[in-house]
């Protein structure tokens, strides 16, 4: 007889568990509270669907925090496995400049989407739909709203993290877990918007306008990339990949100070020399000329230091190396890409197993880990769902 599986949630990790669970041993339902599956997956794909990134898996890993959480999950189902499975189900992708994979030119998010859904189908998974888990009876039964407990065999959780609350990602679930005696950590902002208290005339100006080609640094880790100069601060790669230090220095300081480097492939020697070569030059135009800065970032650099640091050479190159910027505040969680927190990395073993509660597990988002945007957090997700399928297969004693 089939062990019953059920799935909370019907997120990318959940999907992907389910595509890989062998249905010969198991029969597994999915649980999604909204009235189709995959919400997040769709809102994902608004800005451009990055469905993974091309980067030599091992490469990949290290882009993961916190280091070597993920290796395993990434080398049982990696980004080329991914997708050579997609190809299967009729979705065919490419690697653009950034190393970062699509779906090919036409197919759009709800077609991928879709693809899956109708894998899942022929394979015989169940989806239930407008099913709001509440938590647990006395006798761990699973509780849903409107709906007779679920006693199940195997509870596979992939409930998402606190960010897009309009896609029922809404984190209300942790304290479900912390009443219920397992290590949670609070919710963070993560991939998101960072506040920058810049003066009105910079703002009225360069407000929605892109910093290219620089890098940032803060607690000791860079990021290149490119950055947009907003109302609320900066926001884009080049930051979001930062989350989580600057986060650790809002956290204990109250503030947050980064170094930004307009000419990262640059030595500061190479820009001294540069500036003083046009030492009969106006200054603005040896900046727009010589050095190729945008009028924002010049009007950055002009802003943040005194009159006497901008027309001194080797005060100006310094800061144009590593100009500090003071961070106050990060986004609202709702308005970031992804979050950090969740369940303690502590109260799960090795195979994603609650070490409270035997036979449940969690996956994905819910966990407390981080990554950077550009397909990163999906293929962690698609991992993770594909890691434990694995798993569960090896104890039902197949291959």
């Amino acid at each position: 007889m089939k062990k019953t599986i059920a799935v909370i949630g019907g997120g990318p990790a959940a999907l992907l568990l389910a595509a890989f669970i062998d249905t010969d041993a198991y029969a597994l339902t999915i649980y999604e509270q909204n009235k189709t599956p995959g919400r997040k997956f769709l809102v994902a794909g608004d800005g451009g669907f990055n469905l993974t990134h091309g980067s030599p898996i091992a490469a990949m890993a290290a882009q993961y925090e916190p280091a070597g959480f993920l290796d395993e999950a990434l080398h049982s189902f990696s980004n080329d496995d991914l997708r050579s499975w997609l190809d299967g189900i009729g979705i065919k992708t490419f690697e653009g400049s950034s190393k970062r994979i699509y779906p090919l030119q036409g197919i759009k998010p709800i077609a991928v989407l879709q693809a899956i859904l109708k894998h899942l189908h022929e394979r015989g998974i169940h989806i239930q739909t407008e099913c709001k888990w509440l938590g647990w009876n006395s006798d761990n039964a699973l509780l849903f709203e409107n709906k007779a407990p679920v006693k199940t065999d195997i509870t596979v959780f992939a409930l998402g993290g606190g960010s897009w609350k309009v896609t029922g990602s809404n984190g209300l679930w942790l304290d479900v877990f912390k009443e219920k005696g397992i290590s949670v950590t609070p919710f963070l902002a993560a991939n998101c918007a960072f506040q920058v208290s810049w003066p009105q005339e910079l703002l009225q100006a360069h407000a929605g306008k892109p910093l290219k080609n620089i890098a940032i640094s803060c607690g000791g880790k860079t990021a290149g990339g490119e950055v947009v100069l907003t109302g609320f601060g900066l926001e884009g790669n080049a930051i979001y990949a930062l989350s989580s230090e600057i986060q650790k220095a809002l956290e204990t300081e109250g503030n947050a100070l980064i170094a930004m480097d307009f000419k990262p492939m640059w030595s500061l020697e190479q820009v001294l020399q540069k500036l003083l070569a046009g030492k009969n030059q106006n200054i603005q135009q040896i900046l727009k000329t010589d050095l190729k800065l945008s009028s924002a970032a010049i009007q950055i650099l002009k802003s943040q230091l005194s009159k006497t640091a901008y027309l001194d050479p080797v005060q100006l190159a310094t800061a144009i190396k590593q100009l500090p910027l003071r961070i106050n505040a990060s986004a609202d969680i709702d308005e970031a890409i992804s979050t950090s927190g969740g369940i303690a990395l502590d109260a799960i073993d090795a195979d994603f197993q609650l070490k409270a509660l035997p036979s449940q597990y969690c996956i994905g988002e819910m966990l407390n880990w981080n990554a950077p945007t550009g397909g990163y957090l999906l293929q962690a997700c698609f991992s993770m769902g594909v890691a434990l399928a694995k798993h569960l297969n090896r104890k039902a004693g197949l291959s």
